[in-house]
Parts: structure tokens; sequence; C-alpha cells
């Protein structure tokens, strides 16, 4: 697991009065959630929308609320807003991650805050293709199955606190 996947990346916190979270056991949404993310290939993203349609349940700010308390388990910087604006306070995290794996960019104009790229959410969106399908699962936002349910082996570490 890279550094980048252990120490969070985002701001989230965990509910009060709740167990730490690398000891509490991680929510059956969150698990489907998480799964989906790691399905998502170096380069591409899907939106929280996205992912909570490829499920068929939830909305965009529960697969935003999953990513912000565990998603350090996962390439939390696949999973993104539909309008391609960068996550913010981890936005240089982020494009580092995007540019090391080709993600495809919209370069700012100069006049733009900060002069941050945006994703380019037409070349980058990943509708799910070329994932076997969960039997009797769900569509992906394109129509196609839903993700493989069986957790890879080895994986692990995914109670910890994402923060994104």
């Amino acid at each position: 697991m890279s550094q980048d996947q252990t120490d969070g990346g985002g701001s989230g916190t965990a509910p009060a009065g709740a167990a730490p979270p690398e000891y509490a056991e991680l929510p059956a949404y969150a698990e489907r959630v998480l799964d989906v993310a790691d399905l998502i290939p170096p380069g591409r993203v899907m939106t929280y929308g996205d992912v909570a349609e490829w499920l068929g349940e939830g909305g965009p700010r529960q697969v935003g609320r999953v990513m912000a308390l565990y998603g350090s388990a996962v390439p939390w910087w696949r999973v993104v807003r539909a309008d391609g604006t960068l996550l913010p306070a981890h936005e240089l995290r982020a494009l580092e991650h995007y540019r090391a794996e080709g993600t495809p960019l919209r370069e700012a104009s100069r006049h733009a805050e900060g002069h941050l790229p945006r994703l380019d959410m037409r070349r980058a969106r990943w509708d799910g293709s070329g994932t076997d399908p969960a039997p009797g699962g769900p569509g992906t936002p394109s129509g196609g199955g839903g993700p493989d349910t069986d957790q890879p082996a080895g994986r692990g570490g995914r109670g910890e606190e994402a923060h994104i």
C-alpha cells in the first residue's frame, strides 16, 4: 500500500463517540464503495455520483462520506467531483497522482484562481468497461455490470481514516 493510501487524504472525521476507524468494522456500503474505487484504472476517474449509480444505492454525498472516512485505503484521487475540480486542500497531492498516471487534465487559464488545472472529465471519466460484472449486480453508469464483490487478497488497512 502506498504512502498516500495510508496517511489519509482529506478533512473528514469519524462521528463523535465512534471507535477509532482502524478498529471499527467497515460498514458493508463503505466496503462496496471502496471496491469500486479499487477498480478504477490509473489515469481514469469516476465521480461520486457514478460510484453510487454503479452500486445502485446511495448518492454522491454518501459516497463522499465513505471516501472521507475510509478512502485512504484505496486510490482516493480517482473518485472525484463531477465538474472536474480538484479536491480542496488536496489539490497538489491529487495533481501529483494525475500527472504520474497520465490522467487527462485541462490546464487552467492564467486568470483562474491558483492556476490549478481541472480534470478533463470527457476524456478521464471511466464507465467501468472491462470489469467482470457481479452476478445479478446493478448496472454501471454506462449500463454494464457492477463490480466484482470479492475482496482482493492482501488488501488490508481499510479501517484507516482517509480524511478526504
